[in-house]
């Protein structure tokens, strides 16, 4: 089963769409065309990974633009043999005078609801606030992410240049009274403690990436006691220089500590990778059989942001 619990809209864009859309914003055409200005050349670090996600943000000024690649995003999963796909997006980024916080996560969502009446397949929207804005946007976000029908909050962005967690507390706070689910981008460019700090400090459930969750012993068998679930994105981890190598990733150094462990492919036109390569570079660089993957698809289940109905029929495909 793939169950897709962490991948950004903004890394979702199709490079077709953006071709398309590029003439009616007064975008030139990059010389090797939108895939090649999409992708990544080679691994570097968090802020040079933002960056290249950042070339996709002009196609996102418009409403109307907005619905067509939210819709889009669920529709290419679908077709790609996903089951579900939870998919996170900064409306901070995109709003301005003329489309508040509110109005672009509505329209986000009534294209993500047409993308899965047309392919049948459940999605869920993550509102994602951005480590780099202040307190008062994000706890702006919060409140217009409250009862607008998405099913959780995030906390994402350059971790290296913007560590603190404590300055979001009242947004995230916001959040968990709303009945939203709460993960949170952490360890993927800071230190283990992280973790701790995302659990305590936000209520977050989820821990997106984590990769250095492993460098320190004592917050590894916490996190296991605790039931947090990490989001690993293994490709992703290699290009944001978190991992020296995908063979590397500590995926199973965290599932033989009882970490459980879910799947996600982040920002896929920027590495390459969409949901079935990152199952794959489990099993063929990280060894998974199935007994471990048999796990990761009920761990993905049970961790994602479900409406209860929608969880039972994915519980009893798994049984069946």
């Amino acid at each position: 089963m793939l169950i897709n619990l962490h991948s950004h809209l903004e890394g979702r864009v199709r490079p077709s769409t953006a071709a398309e859309l590029a003439s009616g914003f007064g975008l030139p055409e990059p010389p090797e065309g939108w895939k090649r200005a999409f992708r990544l050349d080679r691994p570097g670090d968090l802020t040079v990974y933002l960056a290249k996600v950042a070339a996709s943000y002009p196609f996102f000024r418009r409403l109307d633009t907005l619905e067509r690649i939210a819709r889009e995003a669920v529709e290419d999963a679908a077709a790609a043999g996903q089951d579900y796909l939870e998919l996170r997006f900064g409306p901070a980024t995109h709003a301005d005078d003329e489309r508040g916080l509110a109005e672009v996560i509505a329209a986000v969502c009534r294209g993500m609801a047409a993308g899965s009446v047309a392919s049948g397949m459940p999605s869920g929207a993550v509102v994602a606030a951005l480590r780099h804005h202040d307190a008062d946007t994000n706890l702006a976000l919060a409140r217009a992410a409250a009862g607008a029908g998405v099913c959780g909050f995030d906390l994402a962005g350059d971790e290296s240049r913007f560590p603190r967690l404590d300055v979001h507390v009242p947004a995230f706070a916001v959040a968990r009274a709303a009945g939203l689910g709460i993960t949170c981008h952490a360890a993927e460019a800071g230190p283990a403690s992280a973790v701790q700090d995302a659990v305590r400090l936000l209520g977050a459930t989820r821990i997106g990436h984590g990769a250095h969750l492993v460098d320190a012993a004592e917050v590894l068998a916490w996190a296991a006691a605790e039931g947090v679930f990490v989001e690993v994105c293994p490709t992703s981890n290699w290009y944001t220089g978190a991992i020296p190598a995908i063979a590397r990733h500590p995926a199973p150094t965290m599932r033989e500590a009882g970490v459980r462990v879910v799947l996600g492919d982040d920002n896929p036109m920027q590495t390459g990778s969409d949901l079935a390569g990152e199952r794959a570079v489990l099993v063929a660089q990280l060894g998974w059989g199935a007994p471990a993957l048999a796990a990761l698809d009920r761990a993905g289940v049970d961790a994602a942001f479900l409406e209860p109905e929608v969880r039972r029929g994915l519980l009893a495909r798994l049984d069946d």
